[in-house]
């Protein structure tokens, strides 16, 4: 069977109730994707009360990011761990996760698929990053897509990604505690133990310009921070992530 033979690849849209312009745009984008649009609700972590956020180590939280946690991060964190679960549930071999500000380019699934068809390594990739410094090839798909690990980060950004059930599923285990943004903590491959690779450039395009985040204004990140005498645990904490990151990136070409 042919790449183009195969069903639509499935893609989790995280998407707020409120947010029905940004559905309106990822909706309109999937013509020729090859993808099959399934919407997850995405929770608002402003509804859940602190004494409530059961699955968040605050202290660690702190500890290790420098700041207190903020109400659409931790919405995030969970509304990633629903599309994780329905991955799992739904027995996908292989699906999408984005989150609403995306949109899809024409034959996106075939070149997805492609990709995870070159490696058996490959368990989770990236398809958007904020950056990509120190990229290290690991290996080209049959359609000339390249993919492989960058030795500088965070990369940021859990807007788009393409994951195995298996993949998912150790994710779920490793991510069962909140005291990391979930961007930083799914493409931490070195700890998660799920493998975790990027492509240099982006596969999807941020849908609308300079489409605003809806987990939180420039304001609320500021006032959230530590004072810098109590970063000191986050400094070493990035700077030994620094390390296993360059190492990770090395590994397996």
């Amino acid at each position: 069977m042919t790449a183009s033979a195969h069903p639509g690849l499935p893609v989790l849209a995280i998407n707020l109730p409120r947010s029905v312009d940004r559905w309106e745009r990822i909706s309109a984008s999937i013509d020729g994707s090859g993808l099959v649009l399934q919407r997850m609700v995405a929770v608002d972590g402003a509804t859940i009360p602190h004494a409530k956020r059961l699955l968040l180590d605050a202290p660690r939280f702190r500890r290790y990011h420098g700041r207190t946690v903020l109400d659409g991060e931790y919405g995030c964190f969970l509304s990633h761990l629903a599309a994780l679960s329905a991955v799992v549930e739904q027995k996908l071999p292989l699906a999408i996760i984005a989150e609403d500000d995306v949109a899809f380019d024409r034959g996106l699934a075939e070149r997805v698929r492609s990709i995870f068809a070159a490696s058996p390594k490959v368990e989770l990739l990236k398809l958007a990053n904020h950056r990509t410094s120190g990229f290290v090839l690991h290996g080209t798909s049959a359609l000339g897509d390249q993919f492989g690990r960058c030795i500088h980060g965070p990369q940021g950004s859990a807007a788009c990604y393409a994951v195995t059930g298996k993949g998912a599923a150790r994710l779920l285990e490793a991510l069962a505690t909140m005291w990391l943004p979930y961007d930083i903590a799914f493409e931490r491959g070195w700890s998660t133990g799920v493998g975790t690779y990027t492509t240099p450039a982006p596969l999807v395009a941020m849908n609308g310009p300079q489409m605003a985040t809806t987990i939180a204004t420039k304001e609320e990140y500021r006032v959230a921070k530590q004072p810098k005498i109590r970063q000191i645990g986050t400094a070493l904490f990035r700077g030994m992530d620094y390390l296993a990151r360059m190492t990770y990136a090395m590994r397996g070409r």
